[in-house]
């Protein structure tokens, strides 16, 4: 699963899993299921109407194409700026759009993105957008590459296992481990979160010994009198006490 580094407005490095192509193709006949069904129920009368007044004039397609064009492009301008980044499609498939610069996405961003993305989609039947997103390094279309977005999933691993969770809902019930993991940075804390999840997804040697470096500098930081055994656990306790005892 291709990542990608965004840091945000607080200068803070965060890691992201990019959507690959495969969901934002689901999210996107999604939209374009609900879109057709708005076009059936909501504009029926008025092309209706429209066909009548045009019935003589070779006008009426091009006007009936306008209108869906126009329609496709607010649909995804309005969606996406009322559900900060998610389009229903986008939505269903716990993907969302971000900004590389770790803004927030403004109005501009999105109509950007709308508006090419008649290029990418309709115009060149969605082979365009595809092989862009497929080779590009971030995953980017042409509307992404112009509003200087892309597209993240939003759906996380669980960290810890629900009874993990219950047993540290208060400082009564759960003492953490290592009290001196205070002295620690919230980034120290994210750099440990984003070794254990790349360790979980890619487990080969590299990122063994990347974990085997990571426990050796902390039990020396920390104090330890001796490296933990389980080194996955350690790291995993030291996220758990530092959420318990800085929140």
């Amino acid at each position: 699963m291709k990542t990608i580094d965004i840091r945000t407005t607080q200068n803070v490095v965060i890691e992201y899993e990019l959507a690959p192509l495969r969901e934002r193709i689901f999210a996107f006949f999604i939209d374009l299921v609900i879109l057709g069904a708005l076009y059936f129920f909501l504009f029926l009368t008025l092309l209706n109407a429209l066909a009548r007044g045009f019935e003589e004039s070779p006008l009426l397609g091009v006007a009936l194409s306008f209108m869906m064009i126009c329609g496709f492009m607010v649909y995804h301008l309005l969606s996406e700026v009322l559900a900060d980044g998610q389009s229903w499609g986008k939505k269903a498939m716990g993907i969302k759009v971000v900004r590389l610069d770790g803004q927030e996405p403004g109005l501009s961003d999105y109509l950007l993105r709308a508006v090419f993305h008649v290029v990418d989609t309709l115009f060149s039947v969605g082979i365009l957008g595809s092989l862009l997103i497929s080779s590009s390094e971030k995953n980017q279309r042409l509307g992404d590459m112009t509003a200087n977005t892309t597209v993240i999933r939003v759906r996380h691993n669980l960290r810890f296992r629900l009874e993990d969770i219950l047993n540290i809902n208060t400082l009564e019930n759960y003492e953490p481990q290592y009290p001196m993991v205070r002295q620690l940075s919230e980034e120290d804390m994210l750099l440990i979160k984003n070794i254990v999840s790349r360790y979980r997804t890619y487990h080969n040697n590299a990122h063994q010994q990347v974990v085997d470096q990571l426990v050796t500098r902390l039990t020396s930081v920390l104090g330890l009198r001796e490296e933990p055994r389980d080194k996955i656990n350690f790291l995993r306790t030291l996220i758990r006490d530092y959420i318990v005892i800085t929140r």
